[in-house]
């Protein structure tokens, strides 16, 4: 756990955060939902970073469903979205990377680290309703592992889908500071 969280804290040195962000509010923001069984309803503090949420989600869904395609359209406006957040530049081009290709295998390989990034994004974002899930599967990336964001706590996991749809389990809940 300790090495876990000395990667999370070194990612998140790395990673898109802006700390001028954090104390920023929505006036009007609509939630963001993922599409599962058990939807849960996300509403951040940060209308951009909510927007970064929504986007990610549906990166991720995409992937679950193997569905190619869907997938390089959801990660383009994804990198639309992290380009609209000082700091996450970077981030972009990752998702500009599983854009531009139509192999699943080479989306979900970038995937892993653009939720590298977008994971220590969100461990500083303000939640305000639900709660996003930090999840890992420990069998991708070759046995290296891969982790994700949930607003769901039951496991889609976008690194197999079908082939392997419940492997991996929930390492963190991220939810409103009480």
């Amino acid at each position: 756990m300790k090495k876990y969280l000395g990667i999370a804290i070194l990612s998140t040195m790395i990673a898109c955060t802006n700390s001028a962000h954090k104390g920023e509010s929505a006036t009007d923001s609509t939630a963001s939902t993922e599409k599962t069984d058990a939807s849960v309803k996300v509403e951040l503090a940060d209308p951009k970073i909510e927007k970064i949420y929504a986007s990610y989600i549906t990166v991720k869904n995409e992937l679950v469903a193997a569905n190619a395609k869907a997938t390089q359209g959801a990660a383009a406006e994804l990198s639309t979205a992290l380009k609209a957040f000082e700091g996450c530049e970077n981030t972009a081009l990752i998702s500009d990377k599983i854009a531009a290709t139509a192999d699943i295998k080479v989306q979900r390989k970038e995937f892993t680290a653009l939720s590298s990034d977008v994971i220590a994004l969100f461990k500083h974002a303000e939640v305000k309703n639900g709660a996003i899930y930090v999840q890992h599967c420990p069998m991708a990336n070759n046995g290296d592992g891969g982790d994700w964001l949930s607003s769901d706590k039951k496991i889609r996991n976008p690194y197999y889908g079908d082939e392997m749809l419940e492997c991996g389990a929930v390492l963190e809940e991220l939810t409103a500071k009480k």
